[in-house]
């Protein structure tokens, strides 16, 4: 594997004696440089151009997050691994959108971390598993968001139409399986494709079924 060099980011000397300790056992790894500020983080990520930053979210003088959104905007090819003490969700998704690599728990094991380096090294996102479940639930929620407001604007009755037109059915047959008049059913199929913004009753079919109206109903 490549050499890796590492600038280490925590406010306490103590930690980054330990980190660097640890770290430079491992021949891939040279630490080039250590930071105790969220500004110096940013300022000596710019001068050495490290391979992976380590870096602890809470920093005097701003946050590991937002030097980390610095970092990564400024150095595409430098990889973010958020050392931290807190499985917090907050802090875990505010890392990930600030363009994170890594996500790891302090209590982490020697070995892990060195692992968890040589990943995000090759490109690899990696997160703890102690926080894994909690992204996967979040990204769950999220999806299923989306899909519910991709019907925001259709009522109830709506939707039972645009599930009935997804199943293949006239408006004959939707008009007998809700005890509805034909043209209301006309109507609602016309109301159903203006506020859809689809061209025809096969693309609301299909948009019915990518958006997983069933589970709606």
């Amino acid at each position: 594997m490549p050499h890796q060099r590492l600038l280490l980011v925590d406010d306490h000397e103590v930690v980054r004696l330990g980190l660097k300790s640890l770290l430079e056992r491992h021949h891939g790894f040279e630490v080039v440089a250590e930071a105790s500020t969220a500004r110096e983080a940013v300022e000596k990520s710019l001068a050495y151009k490290p391979d992976v930053v380590v870096m602890d979210i809470r920093l005097p003088g701003g946050s590991g997050i937002e030097a980390c959104q610095e970092i990564t905007q400024a150095l595409p090819e430098t990889r973010v691994i958020m050392l931290t003490s807190y499985a917090e969700d907050e802090m875990l998704f505010s890392a990930i959108r600030a363009g994170a690599a890594g996500y790891v728990l302090k209590q982490i094991g020697a070995p892990d971390l060195v692992r968890a380096i040589e990943a995000v090294g090759r490109g690899e996102a990696l997160l703890d598993p102690a926080v894994t479940k909690r992204v996967f639930a979040e990204m769950r929620k999220v999806a299923r968001e989306e899909e519910a407001s991709a019907f925001a604007e259709l009522t109830q009755q709506e939707m039972h139409v645009l599930q009935l037109v997804a199943e293949g059915k006239t408006n004959r047959e939707i008009a007998q399986a809700l005890f509805l008049g034909e043209g209301t059913v006309r109507n609602y199929v016309s109301s159903i494709l203006s506020k859809l913004s689809v061209a025809n009753r096969a693309e609301a079919a299909a948009y019915a079924v990518a958006h997983n109206l069933k589970d709606y109903l």
